[in-house]
């Protein structure tokens, strides 16, 4: 049976045939999904092998005691209505999630605002794209995404601003590179302080100074003015602020940048050029102390050159998380009504009011993320629920928030998997279903409505989010407002409510979808809004039309401002954060695929060669990074791809996966001013060397728990494996690596130097390699693919490489067909292949989602260059 439904990732958005059979869940990209027309990345192909129930949080608990359903909502309910009743609403709090369905999430905000009477509801959306939010409403009167992907297509020049689109959102990148090759006139710059892989495509790399995107766009609207480029009739016409704008933009100074005179006349030459324009802006943008001031940065150049509800071009926020838009929509975040209705605007909150017949309605905005935080830390809030999300984890200061949550009254988590951060610090914990078990919709970075739809039933005891929240609901006395029987009667009542919205002169109304049947709503297909009952329109602002109370966009007058924290010697090291490439998150469905962990095995810390230099760290070392926030141990990558003073640390790792790998505990909850959103890419850091008396490593077919003070562990094909490094070395290898595996009776092969400072540890059970361990006084050099797949074979490989003639595919590069560096390169070598399609047609990698092919493109280079020195 093939299910069509979305993935569960990023907020591209890609539909998904998902075929069950015998064999498991087969898993391709759906042709005739407008967001993706077939194309999947490394993580969406790899969805089938996340769907085990391998962690997952089974039945209701309290307190670690296993309870039945009755007994855990019963408690929720009664909890957060007495401290309501003893406290007052503000007393409570929702923490949600871009994860849930916008059908979990309209009854979640309904809940929460219409009857128990606070705006204390937030998501982890907030940390991802409320700069956007807070920038489109400051421009357009609304939260209103005015471009689409097509317009990616029809472009001429893409500016991609903090935005790393070949690791983040694949298929994005996908459709700009075949857009590129089928139009060579096509220009792409890249604004980002590191090189990345989205770097390969660029025509122009802008290696711009943290922080520096508002002096750079101000620099763009200056000399369009200068230059006499300004779309004056648009302007006259359609918006308001424009010279005072441009009086703050002349006036900002250039060089906060970073940029050099020739980077700056290459991107003002293609900006004045080239009307059609799209700026693509994500993370790099949204997550700063200034995340609003840049959003509007980039808005103003278009507002002022008229590049704006036309085909290719406009700014375009790519979200980062499945139904971050979604949240919007239904009033997800504290400041926010559903249908993108305000909070403060009395006439909204009595039609939101009247239409969900409640009994309450709050006054004013509540508390957002960090603020939310805070108040639990400080005792203001007292019960809090939290519903598919790790904010131990996944807030920046993560260990006070951690604390904050340890020592509140009251926490209710309602979670897939019961060993994150945030699920050990809760009083009660409620299984919920997950993707591929949830019916429900969602809407992409462009505005697409799509149905999510099961393939299999929850496991066990989980419930869907909706379910849990409406039979807590019940429980408090509302059970008129929450009598839903399936998504399809949420989803209908969300379309009805949007209808009132649109007459209020609202940007959102998909008032059309409102009569849909059950049978048309399970078979709805891809669907853009606005979607009217008149009939929708083809894109925002093609009139001219905004939705400020004269109609008018706003410009705004914007100068540079410095990240929150200055450097210092105590600090002298700028870090940024983001994702990797086949990862996502905090990996509590990514790290269940094996062949997702083969291409980066454990957390890093990108430098620049002079600064590990003078830090004495050599490559593959372990550095300790501490702020005032905490602490984190990491490998060290060594490369040019940051510039000196500045490092990168991905986000994913947890105390789960790597002992002292979680990055927020390092960040400060530094916030914008106007969205809330935490600065996440320029906290201050310092870094030494972490000086350990021995380096490990270890494989085996069954899981285990490493001790170290430096660990990080990732499943691999046949089993786990493991990094280690300490500061004391044990007194017996053989010893160790028994304890450390637990196996039972093994037969042990080993070679231990003389010294005792190496060790080459194999247990055998029943003649089958079972687990191996290497031990060395500096990090272990050996082929880890060729090691972990000897496991369940009847050799002990000590000697940790492979054989004379016997073929080491070396660390896998393309993951979507598990296509190791070594292979690449023989093949390279061999077949004298030139290109990454010849490449492709030889192994099949970089043929499907295509992130490793800037990769492939650089061991291709660097074949020629060595060919060239020969």
């Amino acid at each position: 049976m093939t299910v069509k439904t979305t993935c569960a990732y990023c907020g591209t958005g890609c539909g998904i045939l998902a075929d069950k059979n015998g064999q498991g869940v087969t898993i391709k990209g759906d042709p005739e999904h407008p967001a993706n027309f077939g194309r999947l990345c490394s993580k969406g192909s790899a969805l089938g092998d996340t769907l085990g129930t391998e962690g997952r949080l089974l039945y209701p608990q309290i307190n670690d005691r296993r309870v039945n359903w009755e007994e855990a909502l019963d408690l929720v309910a009664s909890k957060f209505s007495d401290t309501i009743s003893t406290y007052g609403p503000d007393s409570v709090a929702f923490y949600v999630s871009g994860q849930l369905l916008t059908e979990d999430y309209y009854v979640a905000n309904k809940l929460i605002k219409g009857y128990l009477g606070t705006a204390n509801i937030d998501t982890n959306s907030r940390l991802c794209m409320a700069s956007t939010v807070a920038g489109h409403k400051r421009a357009f009167g609304t939260d209103t995404v005015p471009g689409t992907y097509e317009d990616l297509e029809e472009a001429d020049l893409i500016i991609l601003v903090g935005s790393n689109l070949a690791w983040c959102h694949p298929v994005l990148y996908q459709r700009i590179a075949a857009a590129k090759a089928e139009k060579p006139w096509m220009k792409v710059v890249n604004v980002d302080p590191r090189k990345t892989a989205t770097s390969d495509l660029a025509d122009l790399h802008l290696q711009i100074a943290p922080g520096g995107d508002v002096a750079l766009f101000n620099y763009l609207l200056a000399n369009t003015a200068k230059h006499g480029q300004q779309n004056t009739g648009f302007v006259n016409a359609h918006v308001d602020g424009y010279q005072s704008a441009l009086d703050a933009a002349a006036a900002d100074d250039v060089n906060l940048t970073g940029l050099s005179e020739q980077d700056l006349a290459d991107i003002l030459a293609l900006w004045l050029k080239t009307e059609k324009t799209v700026t693509v802006f994500s993370q790099g943008v949204n997550q700063s102390s200034s995340g609003t001031d840049k959003v509007n940065a980039i808005i103003n150049c278009h507002l002022a050159t008229g590049r704006i509800g036309r085909k290719g071009m406009g700014p375009l926020s790519v979200t980062g998380q499945p139904n971050a838009m979604g949240g919007r929509e239904v009033g997800g975040l504290a400041n926010m009504l559903a249908c993108h209705l305000d909070i403060e605007d009395s006439n909204h909150r009595d039609a939101v009011q009247s239409y969900w017949r409640s009994p309450t309605m709050p006054k004013q905005a509540g508390l957002k993320a960090v603020d939310m935080f805070d108040a639990v830390e400080d005792g203001k809030i007292k019960a809090i629920w939290v519903m598919c999300t790790n904010p131990a984890q996944s807030m920046p200061d993560a260990d006070r928030v951690k604390s904050a949550l340890q020592n509140c009254d009251f926490v209710a988590v309602s979670e897939m998997y019961s060993n994150t951060e945030t699920a050990k610090t809760a009083d009660v914990l409620l299984p919920a279903s997950g993707w591929g078990e949830k019916h429900g919709s969602v809407t992409n970075s462009d505005r697409m409505i799509s149905r999510q739809r099961a393939i299999a039933p929850p496991p066990a005891e989980a419930r869907h989010d909706w379910q849990i929240i409406s039979d807590v609901a019940k429980r408090m006395g509302f059970a008129d407002g929450f009598d839903y029987e399936h998504p399809h009667d949420i989803f209908i009542e969300h379309a009805k409510l949007s209808g009132i919205a649109a007459a209020l002169g609202k940007d959102f109304d998909i008032s059309g979808l409102d009569s849909l049947s059950r049978q048309e709503y399970e078979a709805l297909g891809p669907t853009r809004w606005p979607f009217p009952k008149s009939g929708g329109k083809e894109r925002f602002f093609s009139d001219g039309h905004f939705y400020t109370p004269n109609h008018k966009a706003k410009m705004l007058a914007l100068t540079h401002t410095e990240p929150s924290v200055p450097q210092s010697a105590e600090l002298p090291f700028t870090l940024n954060t983001g994702r990797v490439r086949d990862h996502w998150h905090t990996m509590t469905r990514t790290g269940l695929a094996a062949q997702l962990n083969q291409h980066t095995g454990e957390p890093y810390i990108e430098i620049h060669a002079a600064d590990a230099e003078l830090l004495h760290l050599p490559p593959a070392s372990l550095a300790e990074v501490t702020s005032p926030n905490g602490r984190a141990i990491v490998r060290v990558l060594i490369s040019d791809k940051v510039a000196k003073g500045s490092v990168f640390m991905p986000l994913h790792w947890t105390e789960e996966t790597a002992a002292l790998g979680r990055v927020n505990a390092l960040i400060p909850s530094h916030v914008d001013p106007v969205s809330g959103q935490p600065e996440s890419k320029a906290a201050k850091v310092c870094i030494k060397k972490f000086t350990a008396q021995w380096f490990g490593y270890a494989v085996s077919l069954q899981s285990f728990q490493p001790t170290s003070a430096y660990w990080a562990k990732a499943k691999i094909v046949k089993g786990w494996q493991a990094e280690f490094a300490d500061i004391s070395v044990p007194s017996d290898w053989e010893s160790y690596a028994t304890s450390l595996f637990g196996l039972g009776e093994t037969q042990i092969i080993s070679v231990t130097s003389t010294d005792k400072s190496s060790a080459r540890i194999a247990l055998m059970q029943n003649n089958k390699l079972a687990a191996v361990f290497f031990a060395s006084q500096n990090p272990v050099a050996l082929s880890r693919s060729f090691v972990s797949s000897a496991l369940g074979g009847d050799s002990p490989v000590l000697a940790g490489h492979a054989g004379q003639g016997v073929p080491d595919p070396g660390t896998t590069l393309c993951a979507c067909f598990n296509v190791g560096i070594n292979t690449i390169l023989n093949a390279i070598q061999s077949q004298e292949l030139v290109s990454v399609e010849q490449v492709g047609n030889a192994l099949q990698a970089g043929t499907n989602c295509g992130s490793c092919r800037p990769e492939i493109s650089a061991l291709l280079h660097r074949n020629i260059v060595l060919e060239a020195a020969e």
